[in-house]
Parts: C-alpha cells; sequence; structure tokens
C-alpha cells in the first residue's frame, strides 16, 4: 500500500502496463504469433501491449517493464505492476458506476445507518455525500478495504511477485477454519463458478477486456472528480455540479 495520492496511483496503474492508451469496452484481439500465449494467460510484455492495443503496441517511455522495485527483480516487478494495474481497474470500474449511479439519485430503498446517524441526502453529489458520512462509517468502509487487502496479499498460495499470476485473488478459508468464517464465504472473484466453467482462451479474453474497460474506468472517474472540482476542465465531458470541497482532503496534512 503505498502513500500516494489517487491522481497518482490512477497514473502508476495507467503506466505500468506499458502499452500505451487503451481501447475501452472491448478487448482488442491478440496477434496470431502470440495465440499461444493468449490461451495460456502467460503474455510477455510486448504480446501483452499488442493484444491490449495493436494500434500503439509496446509502449514504456518510463522504463517501467524494466525497473527492479525494491530490488526483488525484474519479474517481481512486472507481477505487483500488472497486479496494480488490474487492482485499480477493478477498483476503478466499481467507482466509475457507483458515481454515476449515486448521482443520479439512484440508493439503496432503506437505511444503511443507525437512526440517530445522518442516512441518505438528496442533492448531494457522491463527493458531497463521503464529507457527509460520520467518521464512523469511514472507518468501517476503510476496515473492510483494509481486510480484502490482508487477505489478497497473505491469503494466495503463490505471490504475484514470486510467480503467482496477476489479478487473482484467493479463496476465503473454509466454514470454520478460522472464528471469521462461521459459513463459507464465496469466492470474491467468481462467486458462482462462472469462470471456472470458461476455457483458458475465453479467460484469456476475458483479461484483455478487463485490463482495456479497468483502463478506461481510471480515466472516467478520475474525470468525473476534475469536472466537479475545475468546471470545464474535460473536454467534450458532461457538465457536472460544482464541487466546493477538498477531493484530496484525506491525503493532505
Amino acid at each position: 500500500i503505498c502513500n500516494l495520492s489517487p491522481i497518482n496511483m490512477a497514473l502508476l496503474s495507467l503506466a505500468p502496463s506499458c502499452l500505451g492508451l487503451a481501447t475501452p469496452l472491448r478487448a482488442a484481439p491478440p496477434l496470431a504469433s502470440s495465440r499461444a500465449a493468449a490461451v495460456s494467460m502467460d503474455y510477455s510484455k510486448e504480446e501483452l501491449a499488442t493484444a491490449l492495443n495493436p494500434v500503439v503496441g509496446y509502449f514504456d517511455p518510463l522504463g517501467l517493464a524494466t525497473a527492479d522495485f525494491w530490488s526483488q527483480g525484474n519479474e517481481a516487478t512486472w507481477g505487483w505492476l500488472r497486479h496494480a494495474e488490474i487492482k485499480h481497474g477493478r477498483v476503478a470500474m466499481f467507482a466509475f458506476v457507483g458515481y454515476i449511479a449515486q448521482y443520479n439519485g439512484l440508493h439503496f430503498g432503506f437505511p444503511l445507518s443507525l437512526p440517530e446517524s445522518p442516512s441518505y441526502a438528496a442533492g448531494l453529489t457522491p463527493p458531497e455525500q463521503w464529507d457527509a458520512l460520520p467518521l464512523l462509517a469511514k472507518a468501517q468502509i476503510f476496515t473492510f478495504i483494509g481486510f480484502l487487502e490482508f487477505w489478497s496479499e497473505l491469503g494466495m498460495e503463490t505471490h504475484y511477485m514470486k510467480g503467482g499470476r496477476p489479478g487473482d485473488y484467493p479463496d476465503f478459508p473454509k466454514a470454520g477454519v478460522i472464528p471469521v468464517t462461521p459459513v463459507k464465504v464465496f469466492n470474491l472473484y467468481d462467486p458462482f463458478g462462472f469462470a471456472g466453467k470458461r476455457s483458458e482462451e475465453q479467460k484469456a479474453k476475458g483479461l484483455l477486456a478487463e485490463i482495456n474497460n479497468g483502463r478506461a474506468a481510471m480515466i472516467g472517474i478520475m474525470a468525473f472528480l476534475a469536472e466537479q472540482k475545475i468546471p470545464g476542465s474535460v473536454p467534450w465531458g458532461p457538465h457536472l455540479k460544482p464541487y466546493a470541497g477538498e477531493v484530496m482532503a484525506p491525503f493532505m496534512s
């Protein structure tokens, strides 16, 4: 977990793939020369770049693909960068869809807090809704996120920096293994087992689509926040209600 602002994390998540601008909403088909890699999902840097965006191809102006973070070696660094992009893309997709839903007034039809605590307030934008949450509610959210991060790092059999597959989220323990799992908890990545029935080639295509959509979502959610804070800053973007608060407040001293 790095002490970086959301903007820097978003940019870092976009950069490590070294693949240039991505085509959103659907994955570009892998080249014939990389078909074997596409089936096994064991892409080289160049193959992954071309499969995701054959127009731009391999593009690494910052040299991240050849870097060595924390003296762990390039393979470990590459695994960390790929995992970071996939994970941040997933978070951004949730944030992008959630932002649109909340901005348009879509919410649960029942209170999610105690009667004495603030509930949903109509007319507030997503950043304003966050500001209106009591400190205890924010602490619960961050505690849950912290647990997911904790388990994602310690629960996997092979870590993504040591040869494991980037983007994998480990299963939770079976019922009764530890006190916090009195019943079986669904796998967060594939709770109903649909992905397990897909072929390796289908999984590879799905991964490409996920990465491309995640990149688009990272750009999209940051564009929403930028437009609210600086109206007109996003060309051809939506006209959103200005936000008087400070988006970066949690990261400012």
